[in-house]
């Protein structure tokens, strides 16, 4: 649980930082079209990055709220426990990796429909 709250609270810092370099960059734009587009694109990149970390902050909390509840270690399909060495690797994890190649599995067939 503590290293889950650290690892929320580094993410939501780096994101505070980006918001604050992104309104400082708002104010100061660039006269130069090719400047423009290269600002453009790096704000781009940097509000999908941060759209990312908002995803796995939500991860994060339902994490704590699994430990909170009790249920946190097992597959959420199968029901039985995950690898300790996944759940060091991944701390998110809520399949066993046998569930997890499955379900890439059938992603990746109902994509390629």
């Amino acid at each position: 649980r503590l290293k889950l709250t650290k690892w929320k609270k580094d993410l939501l810092k780096e994101s505070s930082q980006t918001l604050n370099n992104l309104q400082k960059e708002e104010n100061a734009s660039k006269p130069d079209l090719a400047d423009r587009a290269t600002e453009e694109i790096e704000r781009s990149f940097e509000l999908r990055t941060r759209d990312r970390e908002r995803k796995l902050i939500n991860k994060i909390d339902s994490a704590i709220k699994r430990i909170d509840e009790g249920n946190y270690g097992y597959c959420e399909e199968t029901g039985e426990p995950i690898g300790l060495k996944r759940l060091i690797a991944r701390p998110i994890a809520t399949l066993t990796i046998e569930a997890q190649e499955k379900r890439e599995k059938n992603e990746k067939i109902f994509a390629d429909s």
